[in-house]
């Protein structure tokens, strides 16, 4: 079934190049949080702050498992930290199509979120674009494990959003190759 999912951390660009996708593909943007934050009735800092990590997680896990359950094309920009869960990640490579991990770097992701944090609450504790090295080393495989492409997170928006759509209709219009598969995922 044509799909598209992309992962990655936060402020690596998911929602913005995710909207660019689904409007060149002609298919239904889902931003992830933004349901989970809807189904919650509150900002994920909020939810953060008042019933803590494990209690957003398990929303975002059951969010995820209805969204990849529903039918029909979609491109889905997923949370930063939905990889972490083992059920989470089986889900993402048995059902969500080409899963795009949009890379930025640690220092990329850092500056962004200095710029503008976008209320994203502390992983940590501490200031979210510092945690940002730490979080990204041990989020990184888990990424890696998950996706069919990677594609580096660059400073043109509209060049990313390129990139992930032609990787799509590469992965659509191969005779061979009706799904992804799960080869070792290679910069583009």
């Amino acid at each position: 079934m044509p799909r598209l999912t992309l992962v990655g951390y936060r402020a690596c660009g998911k929602s913005t190049v995710g909207r660019l996708v689904a409007a060149r593909l002609a298919w239904p943007f889902i931003d992830a949080d933004h349901v989970v934050e809807d189904r919650l009735g509150a900002p994920i800092a909020q939810v953060f702050r008042t019933h803590g990590e494990a209690y957003f997680r398990a929303a975002e896990s059951a969010v995820l498992a209805d969204i990849l359950s529903g039918s029909g094309p979609f491109v889905l920009a997923t949370g930063g930290g939905v990889i972490e869960s083992p059920a989470n990640r089986a889900m993402l490579k048995e059902l969500g199509g080409t899963v795009v991990y949009l890379h930025a770097s640690a220092e990329m992701v850092q500056e962004r979120l200095r710029h503008q944090a976008g209320g994203r609450p502390s992983l940590t504790g501490g200031n979210v674009a510092d945690e940002v090295p730490a979080i990204l080393a041990r989020r990184e495989p888990l990424y890696r494990e998950v996706a069919t492409v990677l594609i580096d997170s660059g400073p043109t928006i509209v060049g990313v959003a390129d990139r992930v759509a032609e990787a799509v209709e590469r992965s659509a219009s191969s005779p061979d190759n009706p799904a992804p598969t799960r080869p070792s995922p290679s910069v583009e």
